[in-house]
């Protein structure tokens, strides 16, 4: 059975791939799943229909046959347990390597998002000058332990994992930000991310919704 997902209609990203369905969209891809993508405005998210299925209005929701499925972490999760190629066979690096999933985005993504809400929603408070040094400095933090964790290493636990994709993701939200470049070794992970086929055809996908080129199937 074919998955469908739900993606913005008018994504805030504008096409840079950031939006919370890109790494449900690169799962997929990775496991060379078909699915099907529903585009939702920011009104039907509001609406009860939706919210039957995200109980917190966002997207993306992730539908096969009766399976309905919220949070992108956790529809990754299922897509690696359901499908070969995103967690290792063996039980120990399968182990650590859904522990990278959850340090992804309990202990990093936190203080990147700290850092966005600081940029666009309190840009008009006095205090945001200071502020936003102090966020800043706790993600220079949190990058100095995962880049001495990664060091040479092309992976975070050798094969590419669902660990990589949802941390590389989340690294992706710094782009913009010139906080990478003092992090090599991060920078070089985020770019080995980005080169891989799987994430090109996700990447493609959600612009393509962007620039009005998207079909109703990604494939």
């Amino acid at each position: 059975m074919i998955p469908t997902i739900t993606a913005f209609e008018q994504s805030p990203d504008r096409g840079q791939g950031l939006a919370r369905d890109m790494p449900v969209r690169w799962a997929l891809e990775e496991v060379s799943q078909p699915y099907d993508v529903r585009l939702v405005s920011f009104s039907t998210l509001r609406e009860g229909a939706h919210r039957d299925l995200q109980p917190f209005g966002q997207i993306p929701t992730y539908e096969e046959g009766d399976l309905v499925l919220f949070e992108s972490g956790a529809i990754v999760f299922h897509i690696a347990e359901r499908h070969a190629g995103l967690l290792p066979s063996d039980a120990s690096a399968r182990a650590r390597a859904i522990t990278w999933m959850f340090a992804a985005l309990s202990t990093v993504e936190p203080v990147i998002v700290q850092r966005e809400v600081s940029l666009y929603l309190e840009s008009d408070k006095a205090w945001q000058e200071e502020r936003l040094p102090i966020v800043e400095d706790r993600i220079r933090s949190r990058l100095v332990e995962l880049g001495a964790r990664l060091g040479d290493q092309e992976w975070l636990d050798g094969t590419f994992s669902a660990g990589d994709l949802l941390m590389v993701q989340v690294l992706r939200r710094l782009s913009g930000s010139n906080i990478l470049n003092d992090y090599p070794n991060l920078g070089a992970y985020v770019a080995r991310g980005e080169a891989r086929p799987a994430f090109k055809r996700a990447f493609e996908a959600q612009l393509a919704v962007f620039t009005g080129k998207a079909s109703d199937r990604q494939e």
